[in-house]
């Protein structure tokens, strides 16, 4: 459980305020063409800028059109099929006659297809058509995980696509909730997210998906203070294949 006057967020973008205007309006921000990024300069660990070449061209920004505004956040891809993992959250405005989209990291817009959501594990799965789906991101073998191993946050905070962020695995098995009304473990980090984030994968040094942002925790209602939450890839990966079968 979470001290007292602690609370849990999901960080997907809305209208309203800064990450509502870059969500929401009718022209949000696209993805910039993708380029390798440079050798890593001193002192910047060359691992996590390989993580971080590796990991990029499969993350997608998801956006969301209702009639009354909408809402973005950020997704992978999940196998060779076209299947988009990301947030139930972020795509639950898309359940009532939302459009859904992917932008990638080339900057093309994909419309894409909802084909089914697990409030209680917030994830979602969408398709969009195999040919024209970025490269899957491989998934991290659950038992590699370990408290204090470097970790990279990936996604669109605040409608700014193609964004990482570093930090570590603070514990493996935190206690919250995610979306449903019951307790379940998730992977805690310190790595910064942020409004538009959620549905982002959380890689390992070796780019592999580790967990599927979803939730900070914050005081009172503020912003992040460096304590972030993600669904396992593990029980991810499980509520995904069910999604895909049934869909």
């Amino acid at each position: 459980m979470l001290a007292g006057g602690l609370a849990v967020i999901a960080v997907s973008a809305g209208t309203g305020g800064v990450a509502g205007y870059a969500a929401g309006r009718d022209n949000p921000i696209e993805a910039p063409p993708y380029a390798a990024p440079a050798p890593a300069p001193a002192g910047v660990p060359a691992d996590l800028v390989a993580a971080a070449a590796r990991a990029l061209p499969g993350v997608v920004s998801v956006q969301v059109r209702t009639g009354s505004g909408g809402a973005s956040g950020s997704g992978f891809v999940f196998d060779d099929r076209g299947h988009i993992v990301t947030n139930a959250h972020v795509v639950a405005a898309g359940r009532g006659g939302g459009a859904v989209s992917i932008v990638g990291a080339d900057g093309h817009r994909i419309t894409a297809e909802i084909i089914g959501t697990d409030a209680g594990n917030d994830i979602a799965v969408l398709r969009v058509p195999s040919a024209a789906a970025p490269n899957r991101l491989e998934l991290a073998d659950p038992r590699t995980l370990q408290v204090g191993q470097p970790v990279l946050a990936v996604g669109s905070p605040l409608g700014l696509s193609g964004t990482v962020t570093a930090g570590i695995v603070s514990a493996t098995d935190r206690p919250v909730r995610l979306g449903g009304s019951t307790r379940q473990t998730a992977v805690q980090t310190d790595a910064s997210i942020n409004p538009g984030n959620s549905g982002g994968p959380l890689v390992n040094a070796r780019g592999e998906v580790i967990g599927v942002n979803t939730a900070i925790a914050t005081l009172e209602g503020g912003g992040n203070i460096g304590i972030g939450f993600a669904v396992p890839i593990e029980r991810a990966r499980q509520v995904a294949a069910t999604l895909i079968s049934r869909g």
